[in-house]
């Protein structure tokens, strides 16, 4: 089988994106398959990886992060994937790029890789307060009838979980398969907890060791509300010592900063990019505070359940979906009093208690990247069996297939 990938948010200096995209490289060589992704970059080349090889695009740069590019016109794309000759062409992103791959007029079968949630990401995030979930929901009716178009045009549509699958449902995208997203369990253990490194990391946050160590990991983006955990942290210290300790970067970093001058014990440490120094850190804090009710999936919040760390998360999206009262206190998204609360009521839980809580979860509900990737592949050979089946029937009947959430009303 022949994978092309058009991922419009692969970028050498990103973060999640690119790391999923390294690990799908690796798991394309251990399936025997042939990955070619295609990504926007400086300059036309091609690069060589196992499993595959990453092609890059002359496009140019997002005028708001310069940590990203986009695709412009669909000449050099087509001319690309017409040379791949792919069995699967796979869009992952609602813009520029999934409507490439919707357009491009070839006999590849088009899977849609919905890797988030534009609703939650951005409307939800900047109207907060102001207005309802449900009513944002309702005022953005047109970008989910665009959704809708873009839909239709794909043989099939993968999300990482079964609440995202049911949300997409209900707004009337079809042919929705689930492939749940993991993390590298390997690398993140309850093991790894050392308290030297967090003595080291509540020292660089101004505290002593009997303070308690808050942590933060996550892009510098508008959705994670990194503003707002600094007010729940403000709020929170009122009623004991804490460090907040920020690990990240992104372009409203500047901002962040400024905010967290104003605000005592917080660390600002940047991007940590070795795994095991993210590993150790996450089982060194004492809580994980999450910011984004945008999650797909929630990486951040896995990784640090799997070390055993337990979580403060808002109330709805992929976080929430990995959050249980035995490990974790919820709070409403972007109210950082709500927010000071439940920090304040998990930080007076037994921490030994809620740690094997959060390991036990994470040892039944997290799979790794591996098990992602198996049954992403399953889903791509099952479009590819479909396919044929319609070829060698010549029927124009729909298939319903027993691993695709399909709406009510659709039935």
């Amino acid at each position: 089988m022949k994978i092309v990938d058009i991922s419009e948010f692969y970028s050498p200096t990103g973060g999640g994106v690119r790391h999923y995209v390294d690990q799908k490289f690796k798991a394309a060589a251990r399936h025997g398959l042939a990955l070619t992704v295609i990504a926007p970059g400086t300059e036309n080349r091609t690069e060589h990886r196992d499993g595959g090889k990453l092609i890059w695009i002359e496009t140019p740069q997002l005028p708001f992060d310069p940590n990203y590019r986009m695709f412009w016109g669909a000449k050099e794309v087509f001319r690309v994937i017409d040379a791949e000759k792919p069995d699967i062409l796979e869009g992952s992103s609602p813009w520029r790029g999934g409507w490439l791959a919707a357009k491009w007029p070839g006999k590849a079968v088009k899977m849609l890789f919905m890797h988030a949630d534009p609703v939650a990401v951005y409307p939800q995030t900047l109207l907060t307060g102001k207005l309802s979930p449900a009513a944002i929901d309702k005022l953005f009716g047109w970008y989910w009838a665009y959704l809708r178009r873009l839909n239709a045009r794909f043989d099939g549509c993968v999300v990482a979980g079964s609440w995202l699958a049911k949300r997409f449902a209900q707004y009337g995208l079809r042919n929705l398969h689930v492939a749940p997203f993991g993390v590298e369990t390997s690398w993140f253990q309850p093991g790894l907890r050392d308290e030297a490194l967090r003595r080291e990391m509540l020292a660089q946050c101004g505290l002593g060791p009997d303070a308690a160590l808050v942590l933060n990991i996550g892009r510098h983006h508008p959705e994670k509300r990194v503003h707002t955990l600094i007010d729940v942290m403000h709020q929170a210290q009122e009623g004991r010592p804490i460090g907040f300790y920020v690990v990240g970067d992104g372009f409203i970093h500047g901002s962040i900063k400024a905010k967290a001058e104003g605000v005592p014990h917080v660390h600002l440490a940047g991007w940590l990019k070795d795994r095991d120094t993210v590993a150790r850190t996450l089982a060194s804090a004492d809580v994980l505070l999450h910011g984004s009710s945008a999650e797909t999936y929630g990486f951040a919040v896995a990784e640090a359940l799997c070390c055993g760390t337990p979580v403060v998360v808002p109330n709805t999206g992929g976080a929430a979906d990995l959050a249980a009262p035995a490990y974790a206190e919820t709070y409403i998204p972007g109210n950082a009093e709500d927010g000071a609360r439940a920090l304040l009521k998990l930080l007076s839980r037994d921490r030994v208690q809620l740690s094997k809580a959060a390991a036990d979860a994470a040892a039944h509900r997290i799979g790794d990247l591996d098990s992602h990737f198996d049954k992403l592949f399953s889903l791509f050979d099952q479009a590819l069996e479909r396919k044929a089946a319609r070829n060698t029937v010549r029927t124009r009947e729909p298939v319903i297939c027993e691993d695709a959430y399909v709406s009510p009303e659709g039935l």
